[in-house]
């Protein structure tokens, strides 16, 4: 496990509680005393979640959370002994991902912080699988955009979705009717020049060879790892 967890707390038992709770379950811990050295530390490592108190000497965890809102995305759960709604609601204002009032159970924490990693671990997940990459080539689904070698190359809409295909199956091999069934939405057999066409144009507009002929078959994108 891999996960730094940075904690910013004044009182010295809660420290010594939430450090042998966390190591335990496989986490790398770094401790803070007050806001001021919290994040002091925050900005010298990378951490995959901050646990944060509200009521600490030199900065408070409001003051804490937003210097840190302003510099990352990383998730912070707020735990302390205001459970007023109103400290909870400037709390969420403030785009912390978990609010944990004390006294606490420890195995609640620990609960709350795996949920709050695996969330973001999940998230991650969703914004890689919208970029597909092969080697010089990047394609963006979110703004259908294409790179190849970092410059951006202009497609066509058929262009685009004939790629976005390729690369979601590398290595597939597709043949022509395939294609017009799944780009174009049709399967007529004289319309199988239209495919190559368009492969022409593609290969051409990226200026590689990742489109690969399968002679009698039909077309790959790639190799077969």
């Amino acid at each position: 496990m891999n996960e730094r967890i940075l904690i910013i707390e004044d009182e010295t038992a809660i420290q010594s509680i939430l450090s042998e709770l966390l190591t335990d379950a496989g986490y790398r811990i770094e401790v803070a005393n007050d806001g001021l050295e919290g994040i002091t530390k925050f900005r010298e490592q990378k951490f995959s979640l901050v646990l944060l108190d509200i009521m600490m000497p030199k900065i408070d965890g409001y003051a804490v959370c937003e210097m840190i809102r302003q510099e990352s995305k990383v998730p912070v759960i707020m735990l302390t002994a205001f459970d007023e709604e109103e400290a909870q609601i400037k709390a969420f204002e403030l785009k912390v991902d978990d609010y944990i009032t004390k006294p606490f159970s420890v195995k609640l924490v620990l609960m709350r912080v795996e949920a709050v990693l695996r969330r973001v671990k999940e998230r991650e997940d969703q914004a890689e699988e919208m970029i597909l990459i092969h080697e010089n080539l990047r394609l963006d689904r979110t703004s259908r955009q294409v790179f190849a070698g970092g410059k951006m190359i202009a497609l066509t809409h058929t262009e685009y979705e004939l790629l976005e295909l390729f690369m979601t199956y590398p290595g597939r091999v597709f043949t022509r009717d395939n294609l017009l069934n799944q780009v174009w939405g049709y399967d007529i057999a004289c319309e199988e020049k239209t495919v190559n066409i368009h492969i022409m144009n593609l290969r051409k507009k990226l200026d590689t060879d990742f489109i690969e002929t399968v002679r009698g078959v039909g077309y790959r994108f790639g190799k077969e790892n």
